[in-house]
């Protein structure tokens, strides 16, 4: 381990082979941080958090401070970040709440850039990317590849489903479902994240078959629980077409249309 000598590490922290910690930032009690993790200057983070291998912290950023929620009263509470996370400048990431399950979970291979939030109880899958100043609120969902445009706010229990794409400034009141890309404030549906998927490799045919998906939710003129049936037809042996009923059978908020 390389720690600075003006770090404050806490004797009940446990940190992994090669973890770094730079200058004056604050490791306090109940973290635990994977081998080969890079924490910056100025960082602080509180537990009881989990942090995994091979992530890399930058400055100011606050990870694992309690919820912004005044049914909080200190009740157990855990944030749990994977590995290969960037997280930078003035990021800041809450645990959970007792209401919410107690933890808020962020997978592996993400890239959280300067001052986003991720509030309590929020799911984050693998390999999303949050631009600068996009907040999730509480008990929000961010699905694996997901994508999230400066600014970006999320409301409060909304699902942002797999390599959706929202907009720069988009406002997201409801659920938004995979493979779309919305924008605005309400954000509104516009379109298949298709140059997205071509970056994932999604051939010709399999983009066909997502375009169909999005035709039947927003231009069959078909209402929301008609084209769900239909969607849920489909998914013999179509992934996406599962992933999308999937999708709709755990919303919360119903879906931008």
């Amino acid at each position: 381990m390389t720690i600075h000598p003006t770090a404050i590490i806490d004797p009940d922290a446990v940190l992994g082979d090669g973890v770094e910690v730079g200058p004056y930032s604050i490791i306090g009690p109940g973290v635990e941080i994977g081998p080969g993790t890079w924490i910056g200057p100025h960082v602080v983070i509180n537990g009881p958090t989990r942090i995994g291998r091979d992530n890399r912290i930058f400055q100011f950023a606050s990870i694992g401070e309690i919820p912004q929620d005044k049914k909080f009263h200190g009740e157990d509470s855990l944030l749990e970040i994977g590995d290969r996370n960037t997280i930078r400048e003035y990021a800041t990431i809450n645990r959970g709440t007792a209401e919410g399950g107690g933890v808020t979970r962020i997978g592996s291979d993400n890239w959280l850039m300067a001052y986003i939030h991720v509030a309590h109880d929020c799911e984050v899958g693998d390999y999303t990317i949050m631009a600068n100043a996009a907040s999730l609120a509480g008990h929000a969902r961010l699905e694996d590849h997901a994508i999230l445009g400066g600014f970006t706010l999320v409301h409060q229990f909304c699902a942002i489903g797999a390599y959706a794409f929202t907009a720069m400034g988009s406002a997201i009141a409801k659920d938004v479902p995979p493979f779309v890309t919305v924008a605005g404030n309400p954000a509104t549906p516009r379109g298949v994240n298709v140059e997205g998927l071509r970056r994932h490799g999604f051939s010709q045919d399999r983009l066909q078959g997502v375009r169909e998906l999005y035709r039947l939710l927003y231009r069959s003129g078909l209402g929301l629980d008609e084209a769900r049936a239909r969607i849920e037809d489909m998914q013999g042996g179509n992934e996406d077409a599962a992933r999308m009923a999937e999708f709709l059978r755990r919303s919360r908020r119903s879906i931008v249309r």
